[in-house]
Parts: C-alpha cells; sequence; structure tokens
C-alpha cells in the first residue's frame, strides 16, 4: 500500500514537472520575436488613446509578436495597461513580447537636443541627424519623401523640403526617421498658424508657393528687419513676370542638386545652368523650396511690405545691410557704389 502510494505521488510530480515544462515552452515560443523582427528593425506607430487590446492585435497582425493574448496578459499582471505611450518605436532584431512591452511602456530614456539652424535643406538636416545618431541621411531623406506623410499634411510636393521647421528639438538615439520628419513638419504648421493665421484659408498650391518664396527670402536676408522688403522686392518681380535671379538658387542647384561644393562666387557659366531651379534663367517661382525657412522668413512671405522696389544689393558685407532700388540704373549705381570690390548682388 506505502508502495502504490509512493508510485502515485512520483508520477503526480512527474506529471506537475511536464506541465510547468511544457508551460514554459509555450511561453517561450509565444514570447520569442515573431517573424517581422528576428531579422529586421521595425518601425511600429501607437495612436493617443488607442488601448492595449488595439495595440496587441495590431502587433500580432504585423507579426511583430506571437500572441496579443499574452502581450495583453503581461499588461495586465503588471498593471500597466493604462501606461503605454503613443508615438513611433523602433523594435530591433530579436525584440520579444516582453522587450516590446517593456518600450513601449518605458519610451526612450536617452533624448538627444538636436538644433536645426534656419536656412538648413533636407539634406543638410538629414547629415545633421546622422552625426548625432537620431536616424540615417538615407531614412531620413527617403522619409520626408513618404507618400503619405505628404497626403496627410497636404502638400503638393515630392518632398517635406521647406516644411521642416528649424528649431530645438530632443530625440533619442536610433529614433524612428518618419516620427522625426512627422514632428519637424508638424511644429513647422503649428508655427505657421501663429505666424500667418491666414495661411489656413489657402489651397494647398497657393500655400505651397509662399513656402518656396519663404525659403529664397531666408537664404537672402541678412537682417530680419529687412526681410519684408526682400519679400516686396520678389512680388513685384513675380507680378510683372521678371526672374527673381536669386542666386541662393543657384547655389542651391550646385550644392543640392549637383552635389557640388558651395561655391565662392558665381560666375556667368553658373548663371546659365539648365534647371528650373535658376531664377536667372526663368522667371517665376522654382519647383520647390530651396530650404527650411524660419519665422521671419515666414512672416516676410506673408506679410511684404508696399513698395515700388524691383532689385536690392549687399551694401555693407559687415553688417548684412542691402541696398534697395526702384530701377536698374539706381541699382547699377548701387552696385558699383558699395559692391565693386565683393562682386555680391540680389
Amino acid at each position: 500500500m506505502m508502495k502504490t502510494s509512493r508510485t502515485g505521488l512520483r508520477i503526480t510530480l512527474i506529471f506537475l514537472l511536464l506541465l510547468i515544462v511544457a508551460g514554459g515552452g509555450v511561453f517561450f515560443y509565444l514570447n520569442s520575436p515573431g517573424a517581422a523582427v528576428r531579422a529586421d528593425d521595425h518601425v511600429f506607430k501607437v495612436v493617443r488613446g488607442e488601448t492595449v487590446s488595439a495595440i496587441a492585435a495590431r502587433l500580432q497582425e504585423e507579426e511583430l509578436i506571437r500572441s496579443a493574448l499574452l502581450l495583453r496578459a503581461v499588461s495586465w499582471l503588471q498593471g500597466t495597461e493604462s501606461h503605454f505611450k503613443s508615438g513611433y518605436f523602433r523594435f530591433m532584431p530579436g525584440d520579444t513580447t516582453l522587450d516590446i512591452h517593456h518600450l513601449l511602456i518605458v519610451g526612450y530614456a536617452e533624448q538627444v537636443k538636436i538644433t536645426i539652424p534656419e536656412g538648413w535643406t533636407l539634406t543638410q538636416v538629414g547629415r545633421y541627424l546622422e552625426s548625432r545618431e537620431v536616424c540615417s541621411l538615407e531614412e531620413f531623406v527617403r522619409a520626408a519623401g513618404s507618400p503619405e506623410l505628404l497626403a496627410a499634411y497636404g502638400i503638393p510636393a515630392e518632398t517635406l523640403e521647406g516644411y521642416l521647421y528649424p528649431d530645438t528639438y530632443f530625440f533619442p538615439k536610433g529614433y524612428p526617421a518618419l516620427a522625426v520628419a512627422e514632428r519637424l513638419t508638424e511644429t513647422f504648421f503649428s508655427r505657421l498658424e501663429k505666424i500667418a493665421p491666414e495661411a489656413e484659408q489657402l489651397d494647398s498650391g497657393e500655400l505651397h508657393r509662399k513656402i518656396i518664396l519663404a525659403s529664397i527670402i531666408e537664404r537672402e536676408y541678412r537682417l530680419p528687419e529687412e526681410a519684408r522688403l526682400i519679400a516686396s522686392v520678389f512680388y513685384n518681380r513675380l507680378r510683372f513676370n521678371i526672374g527673381l535671379e536669386s542666386c541662393a538658387t543657384l547655389q542651391y542647384i550646385i550644392t543640392e542638386i549637383q552635389q557640388k561644393p558651395h561655391p565662392e562666387y558665381l560666375t556667368l557659366e553658373d548663371k546659365a545652368i539648365d534647371s528650373p531651379y535658376n531664377t536667372y534663367k526663368w522667371a517665376g517661382l522654382p519647383p520647390g523650396p530651396i530650404a527650411n525657412a524660419g519665422s521671419v522668413a515666414l512672416d516676410a512671405a506673408f506679410h511684404p511690405e508696399n513698395t515700388d522696389f524691383y532689385y536690392f544689393v549687399l551694401r555693407d558685407p559687415a553688417s548684412g545691410k542691402h541696398y534697395f532700388s526702384e530701377d536698374l540704373e539706381e541699382h547699377n549705381w548701387a552696385k558699383y557704389n558699395y559692391l565693386k570690390q565683393t562682386g555680391s548682388g540680389g
């Protein structure tokens, strides 16, 4: 009788051990990386207010986790159901369900300070982000050309050039490029609403034309108090279909399109470059923005001075002051008297 009891106890213990091992095996399997993150990283977006059940279901659907039920169970056991953060998250190769749960709850710990100067181009911003290890230049350029992102903001262009607002931001290292591009663009429209509330009433095409002009103004003005005067020159020229003759557009062609070093000075050959961005050769606006304008240039593009000026030329290189003229004769006189030695002009 004693022997039978001992045998039964052994069988029970073995059965329990098998259950534990089997349960551990199931947990190990369900917690193992989903097919989408076994070898590659993956970007996932959590919408503000989204429930744990919805998040878990999408993660399983996108094969980022094996079981939505396991993520929900972990969240319930740890009491984190109301702690999920919104935004973009980058899951790395090999991330398990527990790893993903932790990232969605804690977010990114290390934040990198990013200060984007006014007048930088898309690629300059991308190189800077890469140098700060936020995301790669290639990823950022690809994100800035995202058809979904362009459509979401109603931007009638192939990239977000001109809509990446220059400001100070904080991003984690290894942050999704799409999230960075979206943040910069969201900030642009938020700032524009304060700078020019009337912009909301414009259709996307008219708004885009003002953003193009703002980008040129950004690269031309030196003193903030002259930005609106420079804007008036360009608007007057556009009104009468006179070429803008902006040196900044030539510099954009050379450095961004042709990928050449920034020229020390512009030659007659440069002014003859066959490009739709060449405002010496073609009247009207170039096809797209040549930089990302800040508040001063954006304000000038929407609120130009009312003048009869058609020309401006750098008058004092040290202070950045320009001379504004109503006719070509006066303009040539200004160039001769003030800029004979510099060779700069507007």
